[in-house]
């Protein structure tokens, strides 16, 4: 499996499910708009830290993200 096509697929499907823009993603999570674009299209790496952030924000448990549909 491609886990960093998952994760950033869910986090895409998260954010809009929530109606949230990547820019206010971005910021509330103290993240820069280029690296939250990177992990949603599945090339970046994101760290523990960063996927407990974007969890915050979002309001789901980090595991979450691991989903495979």
């Amino acid at each position: 499996m491609e886990w960093e096509k998952i994760v950033g697929a869910n986090v895409r499907r998260l954010r809009k499910e929530r109606g949230v823009s990547q820019e206010v993603l971005a910021g509330d999570a103290g993240l820069a708009m280029r690296h939250l674009g990177r992990i949603e299209r599945g090339t970046g790496n994101p760290t523990v830290r960063v996927l407990g952030k974007l969890a915050e924000v979002l309001g789901v448990h980090p595991t979450e993200f691991y989903r495979a549909e």
